[in-house]
């Protein structure tokens, strides 16, 4: 792909400033989950990281970094894959970084998809590789399709939009960015000023699906807790309600929370934690960061220290992982 598609406006890690007071000192060996354009990597070797194992699915996030990755050396290794398998990567880690969603690097990028407000061929594969939204949009069934757009995107209007996409497939494919967000627009109200554009929900919903970011996070989770070393440090940032619920509900989970249905019930026996939790609540942006990076408005850090407990498994619905029938 032609260095001319990169964005033209730096990359601004968010939470950056947060992430590395919370998990200080920053040492050893780290594992940055979502490598994208290489902020949270770079930051952490500048922290005191002596070597970032750098993760992403997307090879054109590694043909970018060429330009610079040098500079450190065999201070980054690149791994391409997913952090869903970080432990066949490596293991004893001092920290575990993960930024969800999709980056601003492949949102600026009109050929890869992501974006209703560019015209581009409907895409969305952050691995270049696979099915394709395209490919999800006009051969899925009606019901599958209502169910991605409720459970992925927590559209309201799912019904009415999966029954427009049909109808239209039904003419001509849908192919390119622009008819797919047209076509949703054309199913709900006009936005208000302010408010976000009618078609983010869908195209979120339909990302996920492609990329099956949830079964991504609940692995990615496990695989964390496999991967650190006792007293090391996980970072994740969310970025919507369906995710940061995941994460919340994974690591209290983990931290030994579980708690008994009936308060009349023999206390049942406590697994050992796995984890221990910098704090209950989530961090958030501060008036800096909003200022700095308008992205980190719905952003939410939660940072969790690995105990010495054996790791496990956990339920998926247990976490209130969505799940979506047909795929």
């Amino acid at each position: 792909m032609a260095a001319a598609s990169a964005p033209s406006a730096p990359h601004t890690p968010v939470l950056l400033r947060s992430i590395l007071t919370a998990v200080a000192p920053v040492e050893g060996v780290w594992l940055d989950g979502t490598f994208g354009a290489g902020g949270y990597t770079r930051g952490l070797l500048e922290a005191g990281a002596e070597r970032v194992i750098a993760v992403d699915r997307d090879p054109l996030a590694f043909e970018m970094a060429a330009e610079w990755a040098g500079d450190y050396g065999d201070r980054i290794t690149m791994q391409q894959g997913v952090f869903s398998r970080m432990d066949e990567y490596a293991q004893d880690l001092d920290g575990v970084v993960l930024d969800l969603g999709v980056s601003s690097m492949q949102l600026d990028q009109a050929e890869r998809g992501f974006s209703f407000m560019k015209d581009g061929p409907l895409d969305m594969r952050m691995s270049q590789d696979g099915p394709s939204a395209a490919d999800l949009v006009n051969e899925a069934e009606e019901e599958t399709l209502a169910n991605i757009l409720f459970q992925y995107g927590e559209e309201r209007a799912s019904r009415r939009i999966a029954k427009a996409i049909i109808r239209a497939r039904d003419e001509a494919p849908i192919t390119t960015t622009l008819e797919l967000a047209k076509l949703v627009e054309g199913c709900l109200p006009r936005s208000k000023p302010g408010q976000s554009h009618p078609a983010t929900r869908s195209f979120q919903a339909l990302r996920i699906a492609v990329n099956n970011e949830y079964g991504e996070l609940f692995q990615g989770l496990m695989a964390a807790e496999r991967a650190l070393k006792p007293g090391g440090k996980l970072a994740v940032v969310t970025f919507h309600s369906v995710e940061d619920r995941m994460v919340k509900r994974f690591l209290t989970a983990r931290a030994g929370a579980r708690g008994n249905a009936n308060r009349f019930a023999p206390a049942l026996e406590q697994a050992p934690p796995q984890f221990t939790l910098k704090s209950r609540k989530a961090i958030g942006p501060d008036a800096q960061e909003l200022d700095e990076n308008p992205r980190s408005r719905s952003a939410k850090l939660r940072v969790a220290t690995r105990t010495d407990a054996p790791s496990g498994e956990i339920d998926a619905k247990s976490i209130g992982m969505p799940m979506v029938r047909g795929l």
